[in-house]
């Protein structure tokens, strides 16, 4: 595929991922992944670092992020491509459910692209601002 073709088919994924609605969208945005789908999230001392493999692991991340983190991202992203990778570079804010403690947080998105699908998925996150607002006591902003 093309260049092009690669950054739209990783724009159509992340915005199937903004509009995600468990019940409805699920089948669509499975649709836009390969089978053997990785997802790898760095860190620790935060809810949703790991390594997640497959459908059936994408979809149990996607059910938990939403039930851990409200985030928004609050500019629109920038996108790098060459060959079949796409890194898409971003901001994000939001909070911690459990704690209710909001973050900020820079990142970058690395995909890669395989047959027109998402087949790898790494985030670069400032997982150290994640994990202090997962923190349980600390009043401060996670920033």
């Amino acid at each position: 595929m093309s260049t092009e073709k690669n950054v739209q088919v990783v724009k159509d994924f992340l915005a199937a991922m903004g509009n995600y609605n468990e019940r409805d969208d699920e089948p669509d945005l499975l649709a836009l992944v390969t089978e053997d789908i990785q997802w790898i999230i760095p860190g620790k001392d935060w809810p949703l670092a790991g390594t997640y493999r497959g459908h059936k692991e994408l979809a149990a991340l996607i059910k938990k992020a939403s039930q851990e983190v409200d985030m928004k991202f609050t500019t629109p992203p920038e996108f790098v491509a060459q060959g079949d990778r796409v890194m898409v570079v971003g901001v994000a804010e939001g909070k911690i459910y459990a704690t209710n403690k909001p973050f900020y947080d820079e990142w970058v998105f690395d995909l890669t692209i395989r047959d027109g699908k998402v087949a790898r998925f790494k985030e670069y996150i400032d997982t150290q601002a994640l994990a202090r607002a997962a923190q349980k006591g600390a009043s401060e902003l996670a920033a």
